[in-house]
């Protein structure tokens, strides 16, 4: 076993520590090519990733960058850089510890590039840059090891490919280059370990003591929960008495504008005036600084907050999580409730707030998954072909290279490993001149082939250009809000294009937990002023709307299907009983759909369980498939579990409905007019390098973006659908917004096996859905339909013949 030096040992005893043994193991491991430290919240995982750096640079003899560390929050690498500088600072190492991020200031970034401090904290984004410059050799020459922190929220994105690709770059740069990656939440540490390793190396993986399970629990509330809607606004009297009984509060929301409502319920609730905040991705940064800062001081009672929040941020007093709405995935509620108690073998003590009654099963569904450490996750698809692109260029960017070598530096990250040479070729050809029917474009050649072989660069101004543009986090085209003041008013935050265009002077909107009323738009900056006396419109954030995961959704149906329900409230007994008594309950290896009329209207209900994405996805297809077969739907309605759909005819036989092959012709004639094809377009368009959305001159507005990238999209369709983008963007679509793939995963489970039951009334589990917001209408044939019947009443009425 590894001894540590003297002062990190001394620095130990001074405060009566002991090391944990998963701390030791990692010094012991140190070099190791690759290992997954999975260890609990509160465990120091951080510290047992940063201790064999230390080890090594307390012998004071390494000049320049030693460590890299990498984080998915700029907050995040703020946060550790100042819990590690006080260590080094008391252990009296000689070490210089520096975090670079989109924040840091362009004079700091020289400096850094002309003496890099011996260990940097950093993000994906700003990694990529650091490897775009013609020196990266000589920053990066001295460099052992790379700290990957919570590299589960990494690899579940486009952020964690573009950084193994950047990963493979320092390894071609530094051979002998040690990975660590942390995590407390892995749902499949195999195929993590997989993906964050190098080819030519292995990823051992070491689970350190998970400590005591949490102390989880539905809140009891005296008011049952609502037939639908997310809000849980009914809870509120609860969560305050929660509050008071505890020092510091964290009240989870899975949206941006849910945790608005909530927050603002919460504060005219709040007659102790107790002091709350709320923190979330569209608040200004100064806002969310303030109330980052009061968390660490413990002048806060509870914050609500988002996703901003999930991650390893260390807010001490925290002693209290609330996770309001069904978590959807049990990963993502792990996560959560270690923001409470962040100490080891101390139980984290949490509480969930079902928003409606079907929650309460979710709820009680992700319950048992927690306390069985049952994570859920997707499988991971192989590396994305417009993040590889953007690599190349980024690699262009560093000089001339060899397309035989890049393409084995890239095949060699796990997600890149199946990558064919084929596939690598065509990317360096888009990345060349644009692909065929953009390559007589000057703006879209950006490559050229020297006679030596070698690719550079064409125009020696490009990378200026591509430099600005690195990055795979999409934003939603977002306008910043201000108070309305003579020399430009105090920032509150953003808000959605889309959502702005839909104010008219006078109107009142809610953000940063305040009402305020829309006065102007001017120079793309939202105007507002004070106005808490209206009931407001809720702004449209950013924020991702989740979909119930496969395993959460496969718990839910078993329990469903148990003879009785002890674990659940008597209100929900009843109606799950009624519902087993006038119709039938869904099962995992059956579909069931109902029929039935209601208020002069047809009705069908599917309950797939296939997430909130594929059931919408499945409502388009299916409404389709019924305009077809002259049923005549009217609109649908989608929930994580179900679809509901009304129109005129009633549906008799389901099967060539639900016929596989039909369904998908339906979807990709739908998806190649479809809207949500030209916003995926964009997505990936942007992040290949086909569209700038910065320039030296100015950022594009989503509009401007939004216009050419269509006429991008129209073109290639038209004169060039074969194009590898048209091609990332079907497989981005079918794999993303669409989620066809969960679509397929419910028609292999069920098998053909489909009950159609005919009801004469609505059913106990259908009749939620009637109350959902966001029914979509279908245009067609019953549209018409109506309007003739309706103008055969109005003739008839006025003693004309129809």
């Amino acid at each position: 076993m590894s001894v540590p030096p003297a002062p990190i040992a001394q620095w130990f005893a001074a405060r009566d520590w002991q090391m944990h043994s998963h701390q030791r193991a990692m010094l012991d491991r140190a070099d190791d090519p690759a290992t997954l430290l999975i260890a609990p919240t509160g465990g120091g995982k951080t510290l047992a990733g940063f201790l064999p750096t230390l080890a090594d640079l307390a012998q004071g003899d390494h000049a320049g960058l030693h460590t890299l560390y990498v984080s998915p929050l700029k907050a995040l690498a703020a946060d550790i850089r100042r819990n590690l500088t006080r260590p080094v600072a008391e252990m009296g190492l000689p070490v210089r510890v520096e975090d670079r991020t989109g924040d840091t200031s362009a004079h700091v970034k020289r400096r850094q590039r002309a003496d890099p401090p011996h260990i940097l904290l950093t993000t994906p984004e700003s990694l990529a840059l650091m490897i775009s410059y013609e020196d990266a050799p000589r920053i990066f020459a001295g460099l052992r090891r790379v700290v990957i922190d919570e590299i589960h929220a990494l690899a579940e994105s486009k952020r964690g490919d573009q950084l193994m690709l950047a990963l493979a770059r320092l390894t071609t740069l530094c051979p002998d280059l040690r990975r660590v990656g942390l995590s407390a939440t892995v749902e499949d540490p195999p195929a993590l370990a997989r993906f964050m390793a190098h080819r030519d190396h292995r990823c051992d993986i070491l689970n350190a003591d998970p400590g005591p399970d949490p102390d989880i629990a539905m809140l009891e509330t005296a008011e049952a929960p609502p037939w639908s809607g997310g809000g849980g606004a009914y809870a509120i009297p609860a969560v305050l008495d929660q509050v008071r009984r505890h020092r510091t509060t964290l009240i989870f929301h899975n949206t941006r504008a849910q945790a608005e409502i909530f927050f603002h319920n919460l504060w005219l609730a709040n007659d102790d005036a107790l002091p709350i905040g709320i923190h979330h991705g569209s608040l200004d940064r100064a806002q969310r600084e303030r109330v980052e800062g009061a968390m660490v001081r413990g002048e806060l009672r509870a914050v609500v907050c988002t996703g901003s929040l999930d991650l390893g941020l260390d807010w001490g007093d925290v002693d209290l999580v609330i996770q309001v709405g069904a978590p959807k995935n049990v990963k993502r509620l792990v996560q959560r409730i270690g923001r409470a108690n962040h100490r080891y073998n101390a139980p984290s003590k949490a509480l969930l707030v079902p928003a409606n009654r079907f929650e309460v099963v979710e709820c009680l569904a992700a319950l048992q998954a927690v306390k069985d450490r049952d994570l859920d996750g997707e499988p991971r698809g192989p590396g994305p072909r417009d993040v590889l692109c953007q690599h190349i260029l980024i690699a262009a960017c560093a000089g001339p290279f060899e397309a035989d070598a890049l393409y084995a530096e890239v095949a060699s990250a796990g997600a890149y490993a199946t990558l064919t040479r084929e596939d690598f070729d065509a990317c360096l050809e888009f990345c060349a001149t644009g692909g065929y029917a953009l390559r007589a474009y000057d703006q879209w050649q950006r490559l050229k082939q020297r006679p030596d072989g070698l690719w550079q660069l064409r125009d020696p101004r490009s990378p200026r250009l591509i430099r600005m543009n690195i990055g795979t986090i999409q934003d939603t085209d977002t306008l910043k809000v201000r108070m309305r003041r003579a020399r430009g008013g105090k920032p509150l935050g953003e808000i959605e294009e889309g959502f702005a265009a839909s104010l008219s002077p006078g109107d009142t909107f809610l953000i940063g937990g305040q009402i305020v009323r829309f006065e102007s738009l001017r120079e793309m900056v939202v105007e507002v002023s004070r106005d808490p006396g209206r009931t407001p419109k809720i702004a449209t954030f950013m924020g991702t709307k989740f979909a119930t995961s496969t395993q959460l959704s496969e718990r839910i149906l078993a329990i469903l299907n148990q003879p009785d329900w002890p674990g659940l409230p008597a209100h929900i007994r009843d109606w799950l009983a009624l519902q087993r008594s006038v119709s039938d309950m869904p099962q995992a290896g059956r579909l069931l759909i109902e029929s039935f009329p209601h208020d002069g209207r047809e009705h069908v209900c599917i309950y797939g369980f296939a997430g909130r994405n594929a059931m919408q996805t499945l409502g388009l297809l299916v409404t389709k498939r019924m305009e077809e077969e002259g049923l005549a739907p009217l609109g649908f309605v989608a929930t994580d579990y179900a679809t509901l759909i009304w129109g005129l005819e009633p549906l008799t036989d389901a099967a060539p409905i639900f016929a596989r092959e039909a369904l998908r012709e339906g979807l990709e004639s739908w998806l190649m007019g479809n809207a949500v094809m030209k916003r995926t377009f964009r997505a990936s368009a942007t992040i290949a390098g086909l569209i700038q959305r910065n320039s030296p001159q100015a950022r594009k507005t989503g509009r401007q973006t939004t216009m050419s990238s269509d006429i991008l999209y129209d073109t290639l369709v038209k004169y060039d659908p074969g194009h590898l983008l048209l091609d990332i963007t079907r497989a981005e679509a079918m794999r993303g917004l669409v989620d066809f793939g969960r679509i397929e995963e419910m028609l292999d489970r069920i098998n053909g096996r489909i009950t159609l039951r005919r009801l004469s009334r609505v059913s106990p589990l259908a009749a939620p859905l009637f109350l959902e917001a966001g029914r979509v209408p279908v245009a067609g044939a019953a549209q018409e339909r109506l309007l003739a019947e309706e103008t055969g009443r109005l003739m008839a009425a006025a003693g004309l013949p129809g």
